[in-house]
């Protein structure tokens, strides 16, 4: 019964070793013989710092349904000791192979109960000793449990999700909803359609189309159809603080019935009570955390987060803050679902399909890092299979077919001996740097290595927006091709202007003051962003718009210009493209034009350059400047400046 007893045979007894009795759960198959046998076995507790229980396992599964999710009933016993679902939770996570019983003794977890108990843990989380999951992962229900493990009533509900996600594509069209001043596109009706599929399946999900499709117009729509269906139900709409005017008007504008309370700062709220008289309640992702004490008691229809990307972070307060809140379901909207990395999926699906991607580490260890890390391709299609029934995105190219057509181009300005002087001294001194920086100590020195970069670009704009104590002139070849690109167009074109940098809107601010221009800018700082923007758009007399990249990323619909001049072009194509995307869009009629302006021979032209020769890395999961340098070499960042 063991090898090692054979060569025992002359001997008047035989012995193993502790290790050798312990390991591989051997003495539970030998004991089991041998009790068969009826043979006494003395002594088993008796030795030293033994607490190991001396019979194998048993399992018992029956999954049966609940309220939103499906129950498992897991019980796991050795004899007459059980184990508790925690203490087996216990023991899986922390990768032992034995598990705490009652008695104080240690059962032992055979290797194929492990691998199985870990995945249904994964799927699910205990409940007052039960495993509840989620019934939005059914299939997963379905290919973790036997057929035997299922409750009759289980079986059938997963046959009724399976058949009704098998016809997905055949949506049942929602009628015209009465309230609604818009006719919807044929896009936005279908994803009115796909809203209501959800809801009437009772789960969340994630509309995804590309900035200027409509996403507001969709969910607008859509609480109208869930008043009509549900009667009145309070919804609440989170979003950054910049979109909240966006948002009133649009609801004013397209759904004048609803009652809509605004909780922002000119109008703070300190309790619920008021809540159920409105139809829609919309906040800013801060008040939400800061008046999170009393929003978390109310029970809401849906809860609508915009620019969902903003919870992407499961760390951080708005994420915890928004896992606090009840509804009775929850949609997110963004046009970047992935900004960073595949991860950035985890907040925001946890949040609207709670379950659906498992647990934190689960979904770290399965999916994000084998699929950003190495490329992983299966887990990747996986994870496409897994998402797909709850994310609906769809392209301009793919749906916008009546938007005119945009065309991109690029203005490259030479920049004069004062400024190249500048610029060639300080590109020496970066190169310097790095050619004196060991390869595996760049990713430490990515804040340093970001800082010489962007000394570099500052200067492409204007000397003047560098912030050392010495003065290096003010020449700039930007602003003079951006000023006479202005003068040209501005009396029949509408004109918007994006920096990364508020210093260089200063600088062209005060030029087109020189030349008597009129124009509106936004910043970070800006107050009254509403009235800006409607400035620029129902006034006729401003004709240019300057935008910082940062404040006017987002949120903000500026149809009236048909020119957009990016002045500073840096890693993230996506950025740039939501850029462009403030005037082309839904409502444009006009043929839009976008112009990069580039300075030659400078890092610019060198990152346009690594852009097309990694185009990979800049484009699809990878979207920030950090992460895209930790993923430079040595080479890469020299190439920038010789």
């Amino acid at each position: 019964q063991h090898p090692d007893f054979k060569e025992q045979l002359h001997q008047q007894a035989f012995y193993l070793t502790k290790k050798q009795f312990l390991e591989e759960a051997w003495f539970l198959e030998a004991f089991e013989q041998w009790e068969a046998q009826h043979i006494k076995i003395l002594g088993f507790n008796e030795i030293e710092k033994n607490k190991l229980n001396v019979n194998k396992g048993k399992v018992s599964i029956k999954v049966t349904s609940g309220l939103d999710w499906f129950n498992t009933d897991l019980q796991v016993s050795y004899d007459a000791q059980k184990a508790s679902l925690r203490q087996l939770h216990k023991a899986l996570k922390n990768g032992s192979k034995y598990v705490t019983l009652d008695d104080g003794t240690l059962g032992m977890l055979p290797a194929e109960w492990i691998k199985k108990m870990t995945a249904y843990f994964d799927a699910g989380e205990i409940v007052n000793d039960e495993l509840h999951t989620p019934r939005i992962n059914f299939t997963l229900v379905n290919n973790l449990y036997e057929k035997d493990m299922l409750s009759g009533e289980v079986q059938q509900q997963i046959k009724l999700y399976s058949n009704r996600l098998a016809g997905f594509k055949a949506i049942e069209n929602t009628p015209l909803l009465p309230g609604l001043n818009a006719v919807l596109r044929q896009y936005q009706q279908q994803g009115l359609n796909w809203l209501n599929f959800l809801d009437e399946m009772g789960f969340g999900g994630c509309l995804a189309d590309d900035m200027g499709l409509g996403k507001t117009i969709q969910v607008i729509a859509f609480i109208l159809l869930l008043q009509q269906k549900h009667g009145h139900q309070t919804q609440l709409v989170v979003m950054p603080t910049s979109l909240i005017f966006n948002w009133q008007a649009e609801l004013d504008k397209f759904a004048p019935t609803l009652k809509v309370l605004t909780i922002d700062g000119n109008n703070r709220v300190r309790n619920n009570h008021r809540f159920k008289d409105y139809d829609v309640v919309i906040t800013s992702y801060g008040m939400m955390v800061s008046n999170i004490h009393f929003l978390k008691t109310f029970n809401f229809g849906y809860i609508f987060l915009d620019e969902s990307q903003a919870i992407k972070n499961p760390d951080s307060q708005r994420y915890k803050a928004v896992r606090l809140l009840h509804s009775v379901n929850k949609i997110v909207l963004t046009g970047t679902p992935i900004e960073n990395n595949t991860f950035d999926l985890y907040g925001q699906l946890s949040f609207a399909c709670p379950g659906l991607l498992g647990n934190q580490q689960y979904f770290k260890d399965i999916y994000s890092q084998p699929i950003d890390k190495f490329g992983d391709t299966k887990r990747a299609q996986e994870l496409q299979q897994k998402i797909n029934p709850f994310i609906l995105r769809r392209t301009k190219q793919q749906v916008a077919t009546e938007l005119p057509e945009k065309t991109e181009m690029v203005i490259y300005c030479e920049m004069g001996a004062e400024q190249r002087k500048v610029y060639d001294a300080y590109e020496k001194e970066f190169r310097n740097y790095l050619l004196h920086q060991p390869e595996e100590d760049l990713p430490r020195e990515s804040m340093h290595v970001l800082q010489g970069l962007t000394k570099l670009r500052q200067i492409c704009n204007s000397p003047a927006l560098l912030k050392d104590t010495a003065f290096y002139g003010d020449a700039a070849a930007k602003i003079d091709v951006l000023v006479e690109q202005i003068e040209s167009k501005y009396r029949h074109h509408k004109i918007l202007v994006f920096s990364q940098f508020v210093g260089m809107l200063e600088l062209i601010k005060k030029e087109l003051a020189v030349k008597y221009i009129p124009y509106e800018m936004l910043t970070g700082k800006t107050k009254n962003r509403a009235t800006v923007v409607g400035a620029f758009q129902n006034n006729d007399n401003i004709r240019v718009f300057l935008i910082s990249l940062k404040a006017g990323g987002t949120g903000l619909n500026l149809t009236e210009a048909d020119y957009v001049y990016l002045v500073d072009p840096w890693w993230n194509p996506a950025v740039e493209n939501q850029a462009i995307d403030r005037c082309y869009r839904i409502g444009q009629d006009k043929h839009v034009m976008a112009v990069r302006l580039i300075c030659p021979d400078t890092i610019e032209e060198k990152i346009m350059k690594l852009q097309a020769a990694k185009k990979e890395l800049v484009s699809n999961l990878i979207k920030t400047d950090a992460s895209i340098l930790k993923q430079l070499t040595k080479k890469d960042l020299l190439a920038l400046t010789m």
